[in-house]
């Protein structure tokens, strides 16, 4: 199977879904250069900087038959998109009372690792969870991106893309023919009995370098991947931990009130996973700071292969 990069998975999925549907275009600050070139300026629009009139075109248009998809860029530039956001895109639907769809794809970028400071280093995605009405994805592979892109494109509500500013140039192996991801559908990305790790985005590969340097010394890390932030799949989840018995969580985003937070509510809330689970969990997430511009200092906020590690041999000792 012919390998690609992560980046080169989306304009992929995006050029695709054009082809396919001719009521979709694409909204952003910066025309992608690939997709213009093929669909033109009427179908690929360079806007403004103005992230509130984007968000809001797009659910205009797409509550009158379009499928806009709308790159926010980093995710920091949707703050000002707020209250489109909360208060129109997640909830049109329902105060239209299903008399209308809005299919909307947000497209974002999260994650630190690029030395873009506190403002442009961030990972907020459970602000969004927090919302009814809005479907949410985190893939971590070029393989996952394609796949869960095209169905954020196909589906008939609003969904936010978050896409890891560290992958875009990750390899993977993507197939040629069409193909779709479900959502709220898990991927084990390496099976073990011992440890049941759930990591997010970038930090599914740091898991699985750890789950590697761990197996000599006899540790089994089972690395689960949600890929789906909303829904998530609570069974995959929990049927790992049940038979590893162990759980630490691994994301780049901050601890509180985090999807971290969210997973571990998760597996503890469920009787029989809480029951079969032999010590505590843990969480491996960046430290409660602004994202520092020093590369040093970055690297000590966010968690790694090594304080994954860490967390997988405290839990196997508890």
């Amino acid at each position: 199977m012919r390998t690609i990069s992560y980046a080169a998975a989306i304009t992929e999925a995006l050029a695709e879904e054009m082809r396919r549907d001719p009521t979709i275009f694409h909204l952003s600050t910066d025309a992608p250069e690939p997709l213009l070139h093929e669909f033109g300026a009427s179908r690929v629009r360079a806007t403004p900087i103005t992230e509130s009139a984007l968000t809001g075109m797009a659910i205009g248009a797409a509550g009158s038959g379009y499928r806009p998809i709308v790159d926010w860029r980093l995710v920091t530039f949707c703050f000002v998109a707020m209250d489109q956001i909360v208060n129109q895109a997640a909830k049109i639907h329902y105060m239209f009372g299903g008399q209308a769809k809005f299919p909307i794809v947000f497209r974002t970028t999260v994650g630190g690792g690029t030395r873009r400071a506190a403002q442009h280093s961030q990972s907020p995605y459970s602000m969004f969870m927090n919302l009814a009405g809005l479907k949410m994805v985190l893939p971590s592979t070029p393989y996952d991106m394609k796949g869960l892109l095209k169905q954020a494109i196909r589906d008939d509500n609003p969904v936010i893309v978050f896409e890891a500013g560290r992958l875009g140039s990750l390899q993977g192996e993507v197939p040629e023919e069409d193909y779709t991801i479900p959502f709220g559908v898990a991927d084990i990305k390496r099976e073990g009995s011992d440890v049941t790790v759930v990591a997010l985005a970038w930090l599914v590969h740091e898991a699985l370098a750890a789950a590697q340097d761990l197996a000599s010394e006899g540790i089994s890390v089972e690395v689960v991947d949600p890929r789906s932030l909303v829904p998530m799949d609570a069974d995959m989840i929990r049927n790992s931990v049940r038979k590893t018995g162990r759980l630490v969580i691994a994301d780049e985003a901050g601890p509180t009130a985090g999807a971290s937070a969210e997973i571990a509510a998760l597996v503890s809330e469920d009787a029989a996973t809480f029951g079969a689970m032999k010590t505590a969990l843990e969480r491996v997430c960046a430290l409660p700071v602004p994202v520092p511009y020093a590369p040093g200092l970055e690297d000590h906020v966010f968690p790694d292969r090594e304080r994954i590690a860490a967390a997988v041999r405290r839990v196997m000792a508890g």
